[in-house]
């Protein structure tokens, strides 16, 4: 989305962070690890998701997410994968991405959907 579209989203009205939210999440769910069948959201990579709106009306979004290892091979990509599909959602006008690794993640992370798609039911 190029800055004039950024501008007239957040122009339009006040923030419905909801709203806004609810759009990231949509966006993330189309995020993979290329190993697994199971977007990123799903499997419970993600840990934060905030939304600020800063004084000069640029909603911001810092998310916070991990990895299944420290060794995954796309440990150098999906962070700015993740990063780039967040900053297309319309009302975005900027997004960081931190990688943590506490908690540290397991299986037991990932939501009903994942297991079943991975099997582990």
């Amino acid at each position: 989305m190029d800055n004039e579209s950024t501008r007239n989203a957040v122009d339009a009205g006040p923030l419905d962070v909801a709203e806004l939210e609810a759009r990231i999440v949509e966006a993330l769910k189309t995020v993979y690890d290329p190993e697994i069948p199971v977007d990123i959201y799903e499997l419970g990579l993600i840990y934060d998701v905030r939304i600020d709106e800063k004084a000069d009306q640029k909603t911001h979004v810092q998310l916070k997410m991990t990895l299944t290892s420290p060794h995954c091979p796309v440990a150098e990509s999906l962070p700015g994968d993740v990063e780039r599909t967040v900053r297309g959602v319309e009302g975005v006008g900027g997004a960081e991405v931190e990688v943590v690794w506490d908690p540290t993640w397991n299986p037991a992370m990932m939501s009903e959907a994942a297991k079943l798609e991975l099997g582990f039911f």
